[in-house]
């Protein structure tokens, strides 16, 4: 993920998110942006992230608009150690355009793969 933007804000937990990712595989896959409605709330004393894409707004120049079907992320701390969490990612994502399966599979997995690894850096921060 490249970036991730709030367009707009319903209440507390509920708003529309942007978000962007770069180029793959020396751009055979373009930049995508994908456009969620994302619930927040707390669960088992962590929290439970849930969303769905949306058809809103304009697709910005230079990207394709990506689609995720209903995914949900699960954050609970661990019982034996507390200072730690388990995090769970359930997600179903389109990319759309015209791409070869082995290309989606090879920039889904480098993606989840730098996604963790670039949460864990920010969590140790």
């Amino acid at each position: 993920m490249t970036t991730m933007d709030i367009m707009e804000t319903f209440e507390e937990n509920c708003c529309v998110m942007r978000y962007t990712t770069a180029g793959q595989l020396w751009n055979i896959i373009a930049p995508r942006e994908f456009v969620d409605f994302s619930y927040t709330t707390s669960y088992e004393d962590g929290l439970l992230t849930c969303g769905i894409s949306l058809d809103y707004g304009e697709v910005r120049p230079n990207f394709v608009r990506g689609f995720n079907h209903p995914c949900g992320w699960f954050c609970v701390p661990l019982k034996d150690y507390p200072s730690h969490s388990l995090l769970t990612g359930y997600i179903q994502t389109e990319l759309r355009g015209m791409l070869p399966q082995s290309a989606v599979d090879t920039a889904m997995s480098s993606t989840l793969a730098n996604f963790y690894s670039d949460l864990k850096k920010a969590l140790k921060t």
